[in-house]
């Protein structure tokens, strides 16, 4: 697999979820973005399956924290 602007399979379950969990909670590209500390266009080059950008642990671990939920949440049961 080319790393060059793509993102690994793990990688897009994270962003799938978080996207997801974003849309059920009514929240925006802009709102999650303001309450991660992130800019809106970083956050929008996350969920864009053509920039490299992704979410690193610290995101994942304040994203429980903003969804009241386990940073397990956003892994997928088995490895993929």
């Amino acid at each position: 697999m080319s790393r060059t602007n793509s993102k690994s399979e793990i990688e897009l379950f994270v962003i799938n979820k978080v996207k997801e969990m974003r849309i059920k909670a009514n929240l925006s590209q802009a709102e999650l973005a303001i309450k991660l500390d992130l800019s809106v266009g970083f956050l929008g080059h996350i969920e864009s399956p053509k920039k490299p950008a992704k979410y690193n642990l610290n995101h994942i671990n304040k994203l429980a924290k903003i969804f009241n939920c386990s940073p397990q949440a956003f892994l997928p049961e088995k490895a993929v």
